[in-house]
């Protein structure tokens, strides 16, 4: 079928940890309709996030670039508006991207004019991009439908979070909210989306549904709070001690201390990574809960666009803007230089191409190929400043000649307003930042000026050891570090590098970075 007939449906969790699907064998969370789901789709086992938190690792999603190249570092971050993005491009095939959800866009001030309202808020739109629900943190329509439903008025997101108490002797995340799992927030994204689709199945449509689970606040409707049972939840993996973990780099150490535990848990004060084990475990539980109910509303999705007859029209994307700790390394959350907060879901199903269907493709691809995916297979150009490749070469049951060896991610942790990891690390805002270069074999994670990591993944696969200043090391850890140099000098910004201009008018070189 021709790519410009196809409906899309882009679809983004939020904070879902690669691990967290039963197709790949995940002891306890039951994911059947992202299972089946992978079955007809090709799924790739190790996508990697390029930036966190959200609103980085969004804009690298939604325009295909690096954190280095877009620079829209942090929540709150302009992206600067000269870039293109997805909804910016499918415009130009025709389509009207319409957004169920958020994408925690913020806008470039020198786009709007005097005390304008997107310049109080992070969460912005993307430019390009149609609000057919649009839901920001303080989730007002979806508390305004609830309180037309019957439940009362909440002043915010927090206090439509509540917990309905505190029963005894289970963690702190166990207890539901005082909505049920019919008026929770995926159930109305959901039915919303659903309804906007409804009236459209005679036509060409593109749908982006960024549900909000599982990241935090950690409270679930019934029965997905007691779903999975949290003295069997799989253990973390980290060192043996807090104090063991914190030795390991002064940017954990401060980590461990400043991320708080009210970010994730409903009561109680100090850090997180200090939740006691009935804690952390029910944690763990109720992340999955909030999981299984993510995957029993894109089962509606799904089984609506089969009825329809939309199924057959429509290139399907399933991903998350990144990963979470979980406990892992002693720390909640998704910043971190670990595995877990950059390691990710992407499951794509495209009309016509069965030769990868139901495969799962053990090559490194990363967050900044979706856009270029998409794009590919709706027969569009994919913009030569886009850092990322087409995956449709994989969709098709094939391996592109020269495919990466390795992936790619940057975190800045910079913050203009608190200074925190400033004044604790003794750093400049511009200091605050790593990059990272993981293959196979190894992993290792640049500070722009604090002391480096290296990890042997093969021997240490949990990255508990800090290899990076064994004297026998310092060969391996040179050579990763002129590829990392490589690598950022290969994705310098290429918009205009490839034009030359002459006598015979203009000359465009265009080709893979590869």
């Amino acid at each position: 079928m021709p790519g410009a007939d196809l409906n899309v449906l882009f679809i983004t969790a939020d904070q879902w940890r690669a691990d967290c699907l039963g197709t790949l064998g995940h002891p306890m969370v039951a994911t059947p309709n992202l299972d089946a789901f992978a079955a007809e789709a090709t799924l790739f086992r190790h996508h990697f996030t390029q930036a966190v938190p959200c609103g980085p690792a969004r804009a690298c999603l939604h325009t295909g670039r690096y954190l280095m190249t877009h620079r829209s570092v942090g929540n709150g971050t302009p992206l600067n508006d000269r870039f293109t993005n997805l909804a910016r491009e499918v415009r130009k095939a025709g389509y009207d991207p319409t957004l169920f959800g958020y994408t925690d866009t913020s806008a470039d001030p020198r786009t709007l004019a005097g005390d304008d309202p997107m310049l109080h808020t992070y969460e912005g739109l993307l430019p390009g991009i149609t609000p057919g629900l649009w839901v920001q943190e303080d989730m007002a329509p979806w508390r305004a439908w609830l309180a037309a439903e019957g439940f009362g008025r909440y002043a915010g997101m927090h206090d439509v979070y509540r917990p309905r108490g505190r029963t005894p002797g289970r963690g702190a995340t166990f207890d539901p909210p005082v909505y049920d799992a019919e008026h929770s927030d995926t159930a109305f994204m959901v039915n919303q989306a659903l309804a906007w689709l409804s009236v459209r199945q005679e036509e060409r449509w593109f749908l982006h549904l960024s549900l909000l689970r599982p990241h935090p606040p950690w409270v679930a409707p019934e029965p997905y709070n007691a779903m999975y049972d949290p003295d069997a939840v799989p253990a973390p993996v980290r060192a043996a001690s807090r104090a063991d973990q914190a030795a390991q780099h002064p940017f954990v150490a401060w980590l461990m201390d400043y991320l708080p535990r009210r970010s994730f848990f409903p009561d109680g004060d100090g850090p997180a990574s200090a939740a006691d084990e009935a804690d952390q475990r029910q944690a763990r539980a109720t992340y999955y809960g909030l999981m299984t109910e993510v995957d029993h509303h894109l089962g509606r999705v799904f089984g609506f666009l089969k009825d329809s007859g939309q199924w057959e029209r429509t290139l399907v994307v399933f991903t998350t803007d990144h990963g979470e700790q979980l406990g892992d390394h002693h720390l909640f959350g998704k910043v971190s230089p670990y595995d877990p907060s950059f390691h990710i879901p992407l499951m794509v199903r495209a009309p016509g191409q069965a030769g990868g269907r139901g495969r799962q493709v053990a090559a490194f691809t990363e967050a900044v190929d979706v856009v270029p995916t998409i794009l590919d297979a709706l027969g569009l150009d994919v913009p030569q400043e886009m850092d990322g490749c087409s995956l449709v070469p994989f969709l098709a049951g094939d391996t592109p000649d020269g495919w990466r060896k390795e992936v790619f991610w940057e975190c800045d942790f910079r913050d203009p307003e608190t200074l925190a990891a400033e004044t604790a690390l003794g750093l400049t805002p511009d200091q605050c930042s790593f990059s990272v270069l993981r293959d196979e074999a190894g992993k290792y994670v640049h500070f722009t000026a604090l002391p480096p990591l290296f990890f042997d993944l093969q021997a240490d696969p949990g990255e508990r050891e800090n290899l990076a200043q064994r004297p026998e090391m310092a060969a391996t850890v040179l050579s990763y570090a002129q590829r990392l140099l490589s690598r950022r000098q290969l994705h310098a910004d290429r918009t205009l590098v490839n034009h030359r201009l002459g006598p015979a008018g203009q000359t465009i070189w265009k080709g893979a970075r590869q």
